[in-house]
């Protein structure tokens, strides 16, 4: 009896065991494309996404500095983008601003021949690193949020896509492109008050350069324009003069020694956040002053976040910074690749 009620017990427990291990196997079936979509795609893959994402082909550049390219589905690239340009804490109807602008740009380079795009942006990890993992996920979402509520959505000028610049913070005012340019094809980038920029974060900064450091950082323009021998002469203060500005303040021509620049090349030589500085002197080095972050063209983020902080539509800022450019959504992603 004993041995009776032994093996029941046996079959018993064999049957439970067999019943667990289908259970577990159902399990996995069920459970194994959501796994793999999180071990190919992270944490962050929607359950609501489009089932058919459409591809895209980016240059990006190795660890050794190789450029090569890669597929990546066209939200996960907009996202990255996003991520890349803007602060953490942008109000929602200024993200959705700033993914025309995006997708706009996209749309302008996929519309040529070649078809390959190289705008820089975030892989998850470094949204994550960015945003903190306990914010990460909240973020991301949104940005994927203002990328789909504004699918297919363009600025739109004349019979074509239009140029749309835009940058950190202006000086308090954005920049006329007829005036950085010199064309008149932008008429729809005009200069544009943004007095709140002057609240922006690192609005001022200062910067201390020896002479020589900005002759070196100088010396392709400098030969370029005095010729060798001229550029190793040595500078003092008095080699650098402002000779003029845009009606938004930004410096247009600058004197070093012999050689007149724009604000531009100097900024960019310099690696300066703006092209409005002023100088002053700091024993045996020069002090830059600079205000804003940027080139001041087109769109400041600051100011659009600000003007969705007051209730402002994605539509209204946009036609604040891009007048006489309208909204446009009959072309997809799909169509110019």
């Amino acid at each position: 009896m004993i041995e009776y009620g032994g093996l029941f017990f046996m079959r018993r427990y064999y049957i439970e065991q067999k019943l667990k291990s289908a259970a577990a196997f159902l399990i996995i079936l069920i459970l194994l494309p959501y796994i793999v979509s999180v071990f190919v795609r992270g944490t962050g893959v929607r359950a609501d996404r489009k089932e058919e994402e459409t591809y895209v082909q980016v240059k990006t550049e190795d660890a050794r500095g190789e450029i090569q390219t890669e597929e990546l589905g066209w939200t996960e690239y907009l996202v990255g983008i996003l991520a890349k340009d803007l602060p953490r804490d942008t109000e929602h109807e200024a993200v959705k601003a700033q993914a025309v602008l995006v997708r706009t740009s996209l749309y302008q380079t996929l519309s040529k021949e070649d078809k390959t795009l190289e705008s820089d942006y975030l892989t998850r990890g470094e949204m994550q690193e960015k945003w903190g993992l306990s914010d990460y996920q909240e973020i991301y979402d949104s940005y994927v949020q203002a990328v789909e509520e504004t699918d297919n959505l363009v600025l739109w000028y004349g019979d074509g896509y239009p140029w749309v610049p835009f940058h950190q913070s202006s000086n308090g005012m954005t920049r006329s492109a007829e005036e950085v340019t010199g064309s008149k094809d932008y008429p729809y980038i005009a200069a544009k008050e943004c007095p709140l920029d002057k609240e922006a974060e690192d609005e001022i900064q200062v910067f201390s350069f020896g002479y020589s450091e900005i002759q070196e950082k100088c010396r392709d323009f400098l030969v370029a324009a005095e010729g060798e021998d001229e550029a190793r002469q040595g500078y003092s203060f008095e080699d650098f003069e402002i000779q003029s500005r845009d009606s938004s303040g930004y410096v247009q021509k600058l004197r070093i020694g012999k050689t007149v620049c724009t604000g531009d090349q100097f900024r960019d030589a310099l690696s300066l956040p703006s092209s409005d500085f002023s100088f002053s002197e700091d024993g045996n080095k020069m002090k830059i002053t600079t205000s804003g972050k940027g080139h001041g063209l087109g769109m400041s983020l600051w100011t659009a976040n600000e003007m969705a902080k007051e209730g402002k539509t994605c539509e209204e800022i946009l036609n604040f910074f891009f007048e006489g450019t309208s909204l446009k959504n009959d072309v997809q992603e799909s169509d110019l690749i």
